[in-house]
């Protein structure tokens, strides 16, 4: 199919009929009208953005529009869709990642809107906040640590390791970096909102994933749970959605009722007994530490097979030396489940009954 001309304008459909207004709005005018319209606690858009290496402002982004985008376009988020939610590479209709991602982005611009907050910094940080996960779930943090003498923690890793090469601003940096409940608080609002629809968005979905599987039922959730936020994941949702903007609107805190926060814990608490900590779920995590430390250990003392864009200086580097071990966990927790299995069994010698179940290589 071929453009069609209107006006002397091509359009996509013969019958077009859409009109936008003739003058664009600028970046300008649109970091004024945020000025004026968005809460006065909320993070404003400026120019370029504050950021690590200075660059020209976006002829019509604001700054943390343009973080968005640059997210959702690296290598990094789409990797996400091949690393593992709860279940090692998912059936069809299992989380991954990314899902995940998206998923926690729908929840927090849902809180932010309402608000009056930076929606596009809290859906930069939300599409952003996974980035640093290795392969196989949290299982790949307690692989890497021990080669790192900070440890490896995903959100750090993301903000601090992945995504530098986007030269993102620091508050969606910070937001990134910070997303975890054990990590300081974020600096921005819209970073909290984005650590509460993190938790929000796993325990219900994660919960709606093992049922599908099997794994448990909606008769099984603890009354708390079923009688102040429903058994279905919309209803779970909209509760805790509607709890922050009701408790912001009262308190002006980022927060959550107490009751509904409490039956948010209680809803966690029952997915970690039931689902991620149940004997298979262990024998899982158990496989990818295996794995994942094996491949490190094999890239770490060969740092010349380290196909990565810094190629002259893996080759450059001591076997076994910090250095070496440092870009063998880069690379290997920038892999995907199913890259990282079929490493284990080219360069491993691997059989496929030693993989973390669920994988089909």
């Amino acid at each position: 199919m071929h453009a069609h001309h209107i006006d002397d304008v091509a359009v996509a459909h013969a019958d077009s009929h859409a009109l936008a207004r003739a003058d664009r709005v600028s970046r300008h005018q649109r970091e004024e009208f945020e000025h004026a319209h968005l809460s006065p606690t909320a993070t404003r858009s400026w120019g370029a953005g504050n950021r690590g290496i200075d660059e020209e402002p976006d002829p019509v982004r604001t700054c943390f529009e343009r973080d968005r985008d640059r997210i959702l376009h690296a290598s990094a988020f789409r990797r996400l869709a091949g690393k593992t939610q709860v279940f090692v590479f998912p059936d069809d209709h299992q989380r991954t990642r990314m899902t995940h991602a998206v998923e926690v982005a729908q929840v927090a611009r849902s809180v932010a809107g309402p608000l009056g907050l930076n929606v596009a910094l809290t859906e930069a940080i939300a599409v952003g906040h996974d980035c640093g996960h290795g392969p196989g779930g949290h299982a790949s943090e307690d692989a890497f640590s021990p080669y790192l003498a900070e440890g490896y923690d995903h959100a750090v890793w993301g903000a601090d390791e992945t995504l530098t090469p986007l030269n993102l601003c620091i508050e969606t940096l910070d937001g990134i970096r910070n997303h975890s409940w054990s990590r300081p608080a974020p600096s921005t609002p819209e970073g909290e909102v984005v650590s509460w629809a993190d938790r929000i968005a796993y325990v219900c979905h994660d919960f709606e994933d093992a049922v599908a599987a099997g794994i448990v039922a909606s008769h099984m959730l603890p009354d708390i749970v079923a009688r102040r936020c429903g058994t279905d994941r919309s209803s779970q949702l909209g509760t805790f959605v509607r709890s922050m903007i009701d408790t912001a609107a009262t308190s002006g805190r980022i927060g959550m009722h107490p009751d509904i926060a409490e039956a948010l814990g209680a809803f966690r608490r029952f997915n970690y007994d039931h689902v991620y900590l149940r004997p298979a779920s262990r024998r899982q995590a158990d496989a990818v530490i295996v794995m994942l430390r094996a491949l490190v250990e094999h890239y770490a003392d060969r740092p010349h097979e380290l196909a990565s864009e810094r190629d002259d200086i893996a080759r450059d580097l001591d076997a076994g030396s910090p250095e070496a071990v440092r870009m063998a966990v880069a690379w290997v927790s920038g892999m995907t489940d199913r890259y990282a299995c079929g490493r284990a069994m080219s360069l491993l010698g691997w059989e496929r009954d030693r993989l973390p179940a669920g994988i089909d290589v």
